[in-house]
């Protein structure tokens, strides 16, 4: 296969990449455990879980987006 065959570029995959190790993240950040099951546990409200870690899963979606539609040099001549 040659690099023409690709519909995106190295960019992009690097930026895409990325991106999915930054929604990882955010989901390992969101996860956790209530606790020993019927006890009710208030870490479940947490501000990492309720809102640091949608925001970080949100710049890596928000990457992912931008890494789909950005135009790699390798291909500008299509």
């Amino acid at each position: 296969m040659s690099k023409e065959d690709f519909a995106f570029g190295k960019e992009n995959f690097i930026l895409v990449a990325i991106s999915v190790v930054i929604i990882i993240i955010g989901f390992m950040l969101m996860s956790g455990g209530s606790g020993e099951g019927a006890s009710f546990n208030p870490e479940i409200f947490s501000t990492r879980r309720i809102v640091v870690a949608p925001v970080v899963c949100m710049i890596g979606f928000g990457l992912m987006i931008v890494a789909i539609l950005k135009n790699s040099k390798d291909k500008k001549g299509a």
